[in-house]
């Protein structure tokens, strides 16, 4: 596996990462956390060395599988994880309440660390930006626990460029994570040249369009009923049927490489800059293997065209959020 160092941090990891959010959370039932271990461990066998968390999957049960399934390769992987949501009272009920007070900030890391099973996070992210409480506050949290020997690599998840700016002012951000794929291109309107020009790292979640990009759904596909994909515009079966478009084109050009439409999109990605570090998610050891595959699939210049052409040619249809949950990001 090639690596990659995330903007001018100094931070080095594998140039496929592994998002583990999919394996306790949001794609329906969770996996049986024998099965869970396993598959992270087997991506540590093939090379893979980043690996994403957060409090919130689950909730808590997520790091509590990657840290017991991490745990034998410390100092060997890079974890990523997130604070910045809360149960709405008393420990009760969906985590759906945003909280970056720098006193919650403590607290959380102090539970990561200890589902983590790691002495110090390696990239600790704000998961969405907080309006209740200045960015200045909460990177000053974050640069405090830096300072504790806590935290090593402070980032943020769907910020604005104002926030990546006034942040990255406090202490310098290593990361910022946010969508990004063939299918949801906004951040390379401001996004990308903020992150270029202050020397971050972009972490793209949902490199393979939370699975269309795959080809492994069509409209007739049906969802586990609490697979959250249900509650997105994008996903509705009109809409899928008009996004095959995309697949199709992808597939035609998969074909001519002898590579899969994921490898292409993924590659895609790999070759918009150095510091692109894509963490596509699966529950299953053939979908693992074919991502990290990606990472070895060179597109010439000519492909790159004619991705951009195949992209340019589909207009994608639905949002990728529910207005709630687009309210959140951005900001």
């Amino acid at each position: 596996m090639q690596t990659r160092t995330l903007g001018t941090s100094g931070l080095q990891v594998s140039a496929i990462g592994l998002g583990c959010m999919g394996l306790s959370f949001s794609y329906g039932a969770p996996t049986e956390k024998s099965e869970a271990v396993a598959l992270i461990r087997a991506a540590v066998e093939r090379g893979v060395t980043f690996f994403d968390t957060a409090e919130v999957y689950g909730p808590l049960v997520n790091e509590e599988v990657v840290g017991e399934a991490l745990a034998p390769f410390a100092g060997q992987v890079v974890i990523a994880t997130k604070f910045g949501f809360a149960p709405a009272a008393a420990g009760e009920g969906r985590w759906s309440t945003l909280n970056s007070r720098p006193e919650h900030i403590r607290a959380a890391v102090e539970g990561s660390l200890s589902r983590l099973k790691v002495e110090a996070i390696d990239l600790l992210y704000q998961h969405r930006v907080d309006p209740e409480v200045p960015i200045e506050d909460v990177a000053g949290a974050v640069k405090q626990l830096i300072a504790a020997g806590k935290v090593k690599h402070f980032g943020l998840s769907e910020p604005g460029v104002q926030t990546i700016r006034r942040a990255h002012a406090v202490h310098p951000v290593t990361a910022v994570q946010n969508e990004y794929s063939l299918w949801w291109r906004r951040p390379e309107e401001a996004v990308l040249p903020t992150l270029a020009a202050l020397g971050i790292g972009l972490v793209p979640y949902s490199p393979l369009g939370k699975g269309f990009l795959t080809g492994a759904i069509d409209e007739a596909t049906q969802f586990a009923a609490t697979d959250f994909r249900n509650t997105i515009p994008r996903f509705a079966a009109e809409a899928r049927k008009a996004n095959l478009a995309l697949v199709d084109r992808l597939r035609a050009i998969a074909d001519r490489k002898g590579a899969t439409s994921a490898q292409i999109a993924l590659a895609w990605l790999l070759a918009q800059s150095p510091w692109i570090v894509p963490i596509p998610g699966t529950t299953k050891l053939h979908r693992l293997e074919e991502n990290i595959g990606a990472a070895s699939l060179t597109l010439t210049p000519e492909d790159l065209r004619e991705i951009e052409g195949a992209a340019a040619s589909v207009v994608i249809q639905g949002e990728r959020y529910p207005a709630a949950l687009e309210q959140l990001t951005n900001r």
